[in-house]
């Protein structure tokens, strides 16, 4: 089986080094952009399996790239994981609405990011992605 691809779409340079970083050692394949046109353009040559998505990106809005993303039968099964601060419980529904199928807070927890995205991924562990949701929201 190959290894899964990771696509980061986040414009803060530290979040992006500290991810890749987490996530290349844990056997991750990952590639960055800072903007929702660099994130379009990577999207079909990358072909990732999940999408760590900055909400707020300096360049384009993060939850309208999710829309667009989910309505592209091209790209409507990747799995979306909103990458963002924004951790409040009133966050989650509209998250939600915009098509993420899950979220992880920054800053990462180092010791826990890449089993987060492995459950987001679905990657083996009995974890659905309503409970890891739960789990991020009781933070």
């Amino acid at each position: 089986m190959a290894e899964p691809r990771v696509l980061i779409i986040d414009d803060n340079a530290a979040n992006v080094e500290l991810a890749i970083f987490v996530l290349e050692d844990a056997g991750y394949v990952v590639s960055a952009v800072t903007d929702a046109a660099e994130a379009l353009a990577q999207v079909a040559s990358y072909q990732p399996n999940l999408i760590l998505m900055d909400i707020q990106l300096s360049v384009g809005d993060g939850l309208q790239l999710t829309r667009v993303l989910k309505s592209d039968p091209a790209t409507s099964d990747i799995a979306i994981v909103a990458f963002t601060a924004y951790a409040m419980k009133g966050d989650e529904a509209r998250l939600r609405a915009a098509g993420c199928d899950a979220y992880i807070a920054k800053p990462i927890d180092v010791a826990r990011f890449a089993r987060q995205v492995e459950a987001a991924l679905g990657a083996g562990l009995p974890m659905d992605l309503d409970t890891l949701w739960s789990e991020l929201a009781d933070r």
